[in-house]
This record gives C-alpha cells, sequence and structure tokens, in this order.
C-alpha cells in the first residue's frame, strides 16, 4: 500500500463563485478562546502564518467566535498577507440586538439567531472592521433563524455582494430544505456543515443536494474535535470551559474504543508515513463528500499537521479499512 504526496496541496473551487482555495481549511473557533480553555494571541498567529506557508489558503472564523475576537486575530494575522487568504466568516449569531431568538450566553452576553436585513448589514460592517478587509470572500450564515424569511436573509446577501463587501454566499447548520429556499433566490456557493468518520449523516440528506446544484460542501469539525487526532491519553483531563470536559464522546470508555480504533489502523498508516490526525483528514477528502475538511489549530505545530493531510492521496484500499475499523470500533462514538 502506498499513498501519493503531491507537490502541491490539493484545490477546490467554491461554487458558482469560480474562487479558488485549498482543500484544507484553517478552522479559528478555538482561537477565541472560549469552549476551548482560554487564548493565545501569540500562538494562534503562527498558526495563521504556518498555515499559509504550508499552502493553506481558507481561513474560516465567525463573529462568535469570542465575540469578535478570532475575527481580530485572523485580520492582525493577515496584514500583509490579505492577498493570500480566502476568507470565510459569518453572519446570525449577534449580541448587538435582541431580536430573534435566543441561542446561548458567552462571556455573560446573551447571543440570538438572528438573520434579518439590517442585522446582516450591521454585522458585515462590523467584520470588515475586524478582518482589516475591505471585502469578505466568503460569507456564511452560520446558525439559521425561523424568525425571518430565507428571501430577506437571501436579499441582503445579494445585496452585500453586488456592493462587492461579499464575494460568495454561504450557510451553514442548514437543512436540505432550507438550503432549497436559498437556492429558489440565488445561487449558494457553499454549504458548512459537521462531517468527519463519525459524523456523516449529511451524505444522505445534504450532499446529494449540493451536488445537483455545484454547492461546495465544506466540513467543519473533521477530527471531531480533536477526538480522531489519534489515541487520547486516558489520564488527560479537560479543565475550565473546555466543552470537551463534558462532552460524552470524551469519556474513558469511548477513549479505550478509540485505542483499539487506530491500534487496527497502525498497519495503514505506518507506511504511509503520516500521523492518526492526517489519515483522519484524508479520509474526509477521500470520501467525496466534502469539498474542503476545515480544521481547527491554535499553535503552530497543529497547522503545519492538518495542512501536510492537504497533500496525501489515500489508495482505495486505504479508505476501505478505515470505514471498516470505524464499524468495528466507533459505531457507539456517533
Amino acid at each position: 500500500m502506498s499513498a501519493v504526496l503531491n507537490q502541491a496541496m490539493k484545490t477546490t473551487t467554491l461554487g458558482p463563485s469560480g474562487i479558488t482555495c485549498s482543500a484544507i481549511g484553517l478552522g479559528t473557533w478555538a482561537m477565541g478562546g472560549w469552549m476551548w480553555g482560554g487564548q493565545d494571541s501569540a500562538g494562534a498567529t503562527e498558526a495563521i502564518h504556518a498555515s499559509l506557508d504550508a499552502g493553506v489558503t481558507l481561513i474560516d472564523t465567525a463573529p462568535a467566535y469570542g465575540l469578535g475576537a478570532s475575527e481580530n486575530i485572523v485580520g492582525a494575522a493577515l496584514k500583509g498577507r490579505r492577498h493570500e487568504a480566502v476568507i470565510a466568516t459569518k453572519c446570525g449569531l449577534v449580541w448587538h440586538t435582541q431580536q430573534g431568538t435566543h441561542f446561548f450566553d458567552e462571556d455573560g452576553h446573551p447571543v440570538y439567531r438572528h438573520l434579518g436585513r439590517e442585522s446582516i448589514f450591521h454585522e458585515a460592517e462590523e467584520s470588515l472592521k475586524r478582518l482589516q478587509t475591505d471585502y469578505i470572500d466568503l460569507y456564511i450564515t452560520h446558525w439559521q433563524d425561523s424568525t425571518t424569511p430565507v428571501e430577506e436573509t437571501m436579499d441582503a446577501l445579494l445585496a452585500l455582494k453586488q456592493q462587492g463587501k461579499i464575494r460568495a454566499i454561504g450557510v451553514s447548520n442548514a437543512s436540505p430544505e432550507t438550503l432549497a429556499e436559498y437556492l429558489r433566490y440565488g445561487p449558494v456557493d457553499a454549504a458548512q456543515e459537521r462531517y468527519s468518520l463519525i459524523d456523516r449523516e449529511i451524505e444522505q440528506t445534504l450532499v446529494p443536494l449540493c451536488q445537483q446544484h455545484n454547492v461546495a460542501v465544506l466540513g467543519y469539525s473533521s477530527l471531531a474535535l480533536g477526538l480522531l487526532a489519534g489515541p487520547i491519553d486516558p489520564t488527560r483531563v479537560f479543565t475550565g470551559d473546555d466543552q470537551r470536559a463534558t462532552n460524552p464522546r470524551f469519556s474513558t470508555a469511548n477513549r479505550a474504543k478509540l485505542k483499539a480504533f487506530f491500534d487496527e489502523l497502525e498497519p495503514v498508516r505506518q507506511p504511509l508515513g503520516c500521523s492518526f490526525g492526517q489519515l483522519m483528514i484524508a479520509w474526509t477528502l477521500a470520501s467525496g463528500s466534502v469539498s474542503v475538511a476545515l480544521c481547527g489549530a491554535r499553535v503552530r505545530p497543529q497547522a503545519i499537521q492538518n495542512a501536510a493531510a492537504g497533500a496525501l492521496d489515500l489508495p482505495p484500499e486505504a479508505v476501505q479499512r478505515i470505514d471498516e475499523a470505524a464499524a468495528r470500533h466507533l459505531q457507539a462514538l456517533a
């Protein structure tokens, strides 16, 4: 069994927009600190620079990641390198208004799902300031708002596109029915959804619709919050507001199942010369369901490791053995 390491990062196109970006995207949720045990701006900046140096062009962020903190970090890190990046950010999780529906509280601020026209215009201007740019490459509705007609939301996004403030339109955490509604009013370039070896529901629901309408699929949480990055020390403790501290997937029993899974895949991984995390990311791209695998990183080594997966081609027999091992060991984790 052998793998092919390309000379360059795989690339893809974001739907009808024609925007080309790397098949690996840098996810910056953790850089905002909230729900990830704190923030390290210097480390995050190094991770962004290392990603760019390794051929990662898609940088995915959102206002809700630390109430603007992540966008601020991305904007500062891209000074002088903006032309190298395809920036994806989002709208629809707001704390400047109490319109819409309450979703959660972040650092004492109530955050609402709201995709009204004027709110989207306000959010876009705030994001442009934090990102220190005059345009956003891909603007995504972060979570859907049941109180605002999709027609109104799409009208605002199309207006921003006409003004040159955004280049492409995306939706996230949307049902196939909601995506179909968006498509009634104009082109959608990307759909961003959770996707990994243990989160494959969209293969049967959203992916067929996206393929039918040339909508690129961006899979987030490609390593399932780090669960699929490799064996987890059974003594490791997640502290503070780190969401993994209370996530049942990270239980001691599940860590044992993961160890058995990775042990079985050692004969697959070793000849490929990659890490387990890279193997899982490469599987995500090889599955054929997503155009981009979004991988979170907070420090330079993580970013370099993730980016390298974009040059790894898995042979079909490796994909099959991963699927078979997952069926044996990971069913209970999904």
